[in-house]
Formats: structure tokens, C-alpha cells, sequence
């Protein structure tokens, strides 16, 4: 079976990477087609299976790739993908379900396309994600601009949504936009946890420090961990790297450590040495809090989006209602006077696996 794999673009790693990979252990032969590559951000990890990269791919745009995304679709549109592939996989939050649908076939062969969806497109339907753009008080004072573009891009997405057969989401929390956005059904299969890298260690000495991980991206809200630890004097140490790196390191106390970057091993040491994770953002799913939890380490979640589909309020962490340092607060004085089973949360954690995550998704492909 000739495979070919879509991905929005790989000039950083992350969840949504992470999940490519284990689709391309699944399909080590698979031909991988992306918008934008840098092998240097991704390790080398694609290099064998890369196919194709589209017109904007090069150093700028890698870099500063949130300037061009009025252009993503087209350059989307303009991919020229083989019509002899047997089965097509995209793994998206957006563009790599429509590359290059709106010209290649005509009333030739079609292969069937299975899209993972992340998310439907977020800078078309949900405005408040301009936010995460450096320019973004420009953009949210200057609507009579984004809003057309955001129309346009509403409209190639819900018509490249129209080209896939079959939509899988990471989450009943996207499930529902898929509905909502695309009047489509999907089946949901939460992304791969890989439990070799991610588990329990006992060994690990337990320390008295609080922990955020992730891309240092507006909609994380970092800045509502930094501000409630401002009012502590407990250690919380983050991890990651992103546009709002400069601001959060400004307004982060000595109280708050910041660690750029660090390998699994060591994010899975920080993780069983940790003695919360705080997850105050609204995600997809959250990757990083399932990772978290496979390492026994109780989650302090913001009660939205994914992670509703994660944390067991009481057991495996606690949620907090408000996107507020003072919220977040109130989480902490409550995880202080409540017990969590280190190795239960690990077990629980297990319904994530890798393993779990290929089953699902070949019953999906061989059911077709």
C-alpha cells in the first residue's frame, strides 16, 4: 500500500509532531509532503521520509512563519501530490488536509484520505487566537483587516475540509468543532503517549518545585502561573521556548526558573520529581499534561477544552474554573490538602499509549 502523509508544517516540534511520528512507525515508507522544513528544529527525525516542501519554504518563513499565513493556503492548494497513492494520512491543525485538492484530479482516482484533525483551522474561526501573533495588538485593533482575511481563510478550510473522507479527532473537544465547523462526524482517538520514554519512576527523589511545560505561546497562559507564583514562595520551574520567552521572563520573580528546551529523559525526570504540573490554558487536547500524568505527576488544570478528557478531577489532579493567578492559587492550597495515588495516575495514564494509539487508527484504516 503506497501511503503518502500531509503535515502543516515542521519547523518546530511539538504534540502534533509527535503524533507524526508514531504515524510514520506505523507507515515507515510513507512519503511525507509539508509546508516548511527545518531539519535542524526536528532533529533529523523526517529527513528519510520527506517528499515534498512547498513554495514558501525557506529561512524566513521558517522562522517567522505566522507573517505568511494568508498565504498558507495557497501554497497548500499549489502542492503537487501523486494520484497513485493508495491511501493518504494528514495530520493537521489546518492547512496539510487541503494540499494541493483544489487542482490534482479531476475525475481521475482519488486515494481515500483519512484527516487526524488537532484543530479546524484556528486563525478562521476562533479570532481571539491572533493573539498568539507578534503582532497581534496591531491585528486586534485593525479588524476591518483580519476579519476579510479570516472570512477567506474560513472558506478554504471548510471547502479543503469537503475533499477528506474521514475525519479523526484528538478529542471530544475537537470532535465538537469538527461538527460545529464542518457539519462532519468523527471518530476520536486521543494522541500517542510514548510510554517508554514517559512512565513512573519511583527512584526519583519527590522536590518541592511546581512545573509548566510548552511552547511560551499567548494562549498557554504562562503568564497566569508566573503571576500566582509571584504571591508564593514555592520554586516552579518552566520548561520551553517560544515567542513570549522575553515578556514572561520579565515579569517572572526569582521564584521562577526558566529551562528553555530539555531531552525526554530529562522532561521525564523534571516530571516524577515535580510535585504538580499547572496547566491553566485551553488545549486541543494537551499532550504535555497526559505526558505529565504518565510520570504520576497530579495535573492542576484549567476545566476546559481537552484536558476535561485527561485529569480526573480528585484522583489524577484538581481543576480550577477561572483563568486566573487567583484560581490557580486556590488549586494549589487544595492539592496541598489532598492525597493522589503517584502510581494510580500513572496506570491511568496508560489509556494514552502509543500502542492504543496505532490499534485505533488501523482499525480505522482497515474498516475502509
Amino acid at each position: 500500500m503506497r501511503v503518502a502523509i500531509l503535515h502543516d508544517y515542521l519547523n518546530q516540534f511539538g504534540g502534533a509532531e509527535r503524533v507524526l511520528l508514531a504515524f510514520l512507525e506505523m507507515f515507515p515508507e510513507a512519503d511525507l509532503y509539508t509546508l516548511l522544513y527545518d531539519e535542524k528544529k526536528t532533529a533529523g527525525l523526517f529527513k528519510k521520509n520527506l517528499k515534498q516542501t512547498s513554495f514558501l519554504d525557506f529561512n524566513l518563513v521558517r522562522k517567522k512563519h505566522r507573517f505568511f499565513i494568508p498565504l498558507m493556503p495557497f501554497a497548500a492548494q499549489t502542492m503537487t501530490i501523486d494520484n497513485d497513492y493508495d491511501l493518504i494520512i494528514s495530520s493537521s491543525a489546518g492547512y496539510a488536509k487541503g494540499f494541493g485538492f483544489s487542482h490534482r484530479y479531476g475525475n481521475r482516482h482519488r486515494p481515500f484520505h483519512i484527516s487526524y484533525c488537532h484543530s479546524p483551522l484556528r486563525y478562521a474561526w476562533e479570532l481571539s487566537y491572533l493573539k498568539n501573533l507578534p503582532i497581534s495588538p496591531w491585528l486586534m485593533s485593525h479588524q476591518f483587516i483580519t476579519r476579510p482575511i479570516a472570512a477567506m481563510l474560513k472558506n478554504w478550510d471548510r471547502r479543503a475540509a469537503g475533499e477528506v473522507n474521514i475525519f479523526v479527532a484528538n478529542s471530544d473537544f475537537i470532535a465538537q468543532k469538527i461538527k460545529n465547523y464542518y457539519k462532519r462526524e468523527a471518530a476520536v482517538v486521543y494522541p500517542p503517549i510514548d510510554t517508554e520514554i514517559f512512565y513512573r519512576e519511583p527512584e526519583t527523589p519527590l522536590k518541592n518545585y511546581f512545573l509548566m511545560v510548552g511552547r511560551l505561546l499567548y494562549y498557554k497562559r504562562f503568564d497566569l502561573g508566573i503571576r500566582a507564583f509571584q504571591n508564593l514562595k514555592l520554586p516552579l520551574k518552566i520548561i520551553g521556548w517560544g515567542p513570549e520567552a522575553r515578556k514572561l521572563m520579565r515579569l517572572a520573580p526569582p521564584n521562577v526558573e526558566f529551562l528553555n528546551w530539555v531531552s525526554d529523559s530529562d522532561l521525564r525526570k523534571f516530571y516524577n520529581g515535580a510535585r504538580a504540573l499547572i496547566f491553566p490554558q485551553v488545549e486541543d487536547f494537551g499532550l504535555v499534561a497526559a505526558e505529565a500524568q504518565a510520570c504520576g505527576l497530579p495535573v492542576l488544570a484549567f476545566q476546559s477544552g481537552g484536558a476535561q478528557e485527561i485529569v480526573e478531577d480528585g484522583k489524577t489532579g484538581l481543576f480550577f474554573k477561572e483563568q486566573t493567578p487567583e484560581a490557580i492559587l486556590k488549586a494549589i492550597n487544595d492539592f496541598e490538602a489532598t492525597p493522589f495515588d503517584r502510581n494510580y495516575i500513572s496506570e491511568s495514564a496508560k489509556r494514552f499509549s502509543k500502542e492504543k494509539f496505532k490499534d485505533k487508527m488501523k482499525n480505522i484504516i482497515n474498516t475502509q
